[in-house]
């Protein structure tokens, strides 16, 4: 853990500033430049899963938008995927019958059936399933403003953003590569409202509710407009608005009013001049220069230079259980306040990128805002408007539900004192509980089997809603006979799922058998930290940190409850 300027960090890769990173370096034709060129190639492979999928991280399970990203990032560095046959049979496992979830079982949305559709079909070269069926589903995503959304049901409701638009768009081409089929949408409206949220300024905004205009935006409206054969009504009015965000070295910005010339900056702002047909020259070796400096020594790359890398969650974790004085405390709080920023309500992981469900939760435990009534209500307001017509949350706007998110979401409401029935429809959130459940127990989707986690996680938001949710039987079922409690069976303990056990049981009452959790404990205690697992040879890092030490901390009596902390 690197303490840095107000905020902490790890100084370690993001997938997503890797794929940024090298899409960029592409565009440029520099990919021979690319710094850390072997170690990115193993980093990226590390993330594939024995399913064919890849992972956000090691460990993690396999989903859409980090399959996309390896891979695509992969061969723009011109190291090739392996296994794809086998991704091609984990990509099959989310197709819901008209398009592609995020993980298998969940529900479909646009971000994943994009990510989807051209994995399938550029990397895998195969078909997707069902073209008509796909391409059905991406015509109902067009709503009566003209613009598409994120699945058919938000079109319903108008839940227009110049992303969806995009991924929709993307997708359909991916299609059209094969089939030559023409845009199932009314392409002059699509046109029009893409348009239409040029700002004055000459940037893009994500809707017409949206703060201000942002390069993310801006490079997802003319990559939309671009592939339909258009263009914005002002394309010299946006070329100058995105040189005005050229920054001190002469890479960009995200936004005005935002310092730091970040990895997206540079990829929005190289990938729209390039669409627009700039000449990338004047700004290419400026750019380059600032990507290298954003290398990881170890491979891929972070948003900003590694030393200098927050992120909300190990930022969160060390106000919660570092060992800190009240006064560096408080200096960490403001800068979680500080990643509340424009056009969402929520806390962005790292600054820069999008509003994150269980980020806005670790801050908000580790209490940010605490004393801002009108950041709360931003927050409250953002939970509100990100509930999925299915009646669940996803991590992120337009993202599909799953069950850690949607008691993310419950808890959100919880620490700013706002009563769910006067925020969401509570009705909907408990059918989407429902839909996760079978006679086994509770999933993480609907359809997925039943584990530990997803069960507490629906017990909690089941409690938020007035409802008796018993857990009594459902911790015996996963309780370790040698400590701990096991997510999936009863054999190999967790952290994570000990954790959300000791949480349960303080709230539902129950009493804790000290001596069995701390038994677990004893066999997680790294000299480093604390593990994951007791079969993880080494400390899980700053997060596995906090929740060891928290945890401690509860069966020693030195606090008398824990947070309601969920990653996954």
């Amino acid at each position: 853990m690197t303490l840095i300027e107000n905020g902490v960090g790890t100084g370690d890769a993001d997938l997503w500033c890797t794929y940024a990173a090298t899409r960029t370096m592409a565009w440029l034709g520099r990919v021979d430049q690319l710094a850390g060129r072997d170690g990115t190639v193993e980093y990226l492979r590390s993330r594939q899963n024995s399913d064919g999928g890849y992972a956000w991280a090691k460990g993690m399970v396999s989903d859409a938008w980090a399959t996309f990203y390896c891979t695509q990032a992969m061969r723009d560095i011109g190291a090739e995927p392996a296994r794809t046959d086998r991704t091609a049979r984990w990509l099959r496992t989310t197709w819901s019958g008209q398009a592609y979830g995020m993980l298998p079982g969940q529900h479909p949305d646009v971000w994943a059936t994009h990510f989807s559709t051209r994995t399938v079909t550029a990397v895998c070269a195969e078909p997707v399933p069902d073209a008509a069926a796909l391409t059905a589903w991406l015509r109902s995503l067009q709503c009566e403003e003209g613009g598409l959304c994120w699945t058919p049901s938000d079109a319903d409701r108008g839940n227009v953003d110049v992303r969806a638009c995009y991924y929709g768009v993307m997708a359909w081409r991916a299609l059209a590569a094969e089939s030559a089929e023409p845009p199932p949408w009314d392409v002059p409206k699509l046109v029009a409202w893409l348009r239409g949220q040029q700002d004055p300024s000459g940037g893009f905004r994500f809707a017409e509710s949206a703060d201000v205009p942002c390069l993310w935006a801006t490079y997802r409206a003319v990559g939309a407009l671009a592939a339909l054969d258009a263009a914005p009504t002002d394309p010299a009015a946006c070329v100058a608005w995105i040189m005005r965000l050229r920054g001190a070295s002469g890479a960009f910005v995200r936004w005005a009013g935002y310092d730091v010339e970040d990895v997206w900056a540079s990829f929005c702002a190289v990938g729209t001049l390039r669409l627009l047909d700039v000449p990338l020259a004047p700004v290419a070796d400026a750019v380059a220069a600032r990507l290298d400096e954003l290398a990881c020594p170890g491979g891929g790359f972070t948003y900003r230079e590694p030393a200098a890398a927050a992120d909300a969650l190990t930022t969160s974790a060390l106000v919660l259980a570092g060992d800190i004085d009240p006064a560096r405390r408080a200096e960490l709080r403001r800068w979680l306040e500080h990643c509340q920023m424009p056009n969402e309500g929520g806390i962005m992981y790292m600054p820069g990128r999008g509003s994150e469900v269980r980020c806005t939760l670790w801050a908000l435990a580790a209490g940010a805002f605490g004393d801002d009534p009108t950041a709360r209500a931003r927050i409250a307001r953002w939970i509100g408007d990100l509930q999925n017509p299915d009646g669940g949350f996803g991590s992120w706007e337009g993202r599909g539900s799953d069950m850690v998110s949607t008691a993310s979401a419950v808890e959100i409401l919880r620490l700013l004192d706002a009563p769910p029935r006067s925020t969401v429809d509570t009705a909907r959130l408990a059918r989407f509980v429902q839909s996760c459940s079978t006679a086994a127990g509770h999933g993480n989707v609907p359809g997925a089997e039943p584990t530990l986690r997803a069960g507490l996680q629906a017990a909690r938001v089941l409690s938020a809603l007035g409802e008796n949710a018993p857990i009594a039987d459902l911790l015996d079922r996963h309780r370790v006979r040698g400590g701990g409690f096991a997510n999936e069976g009863n054999r190999l303990p967790d952290l994570l799922s000990t954790f959300e056990s000791v949480l349960a049981a303080d709230r539902a009452g129950l009493r804790i058998d000290t001596e069995h959790a701390e038994r677990f404990l004893r066999s997680v205690d790294r000299p480093g930290g604390t593990a994951w697992t007791p079969l993880t040879p080494d400390a899980g890092g700053p997060l596995a940190d906090c929740a060891g030490t928290l945890l401690t901390a509860r069966l020693a009596g030195d606090r008398t409850d824990l947070p309601a902390l969920a990653l996954s």
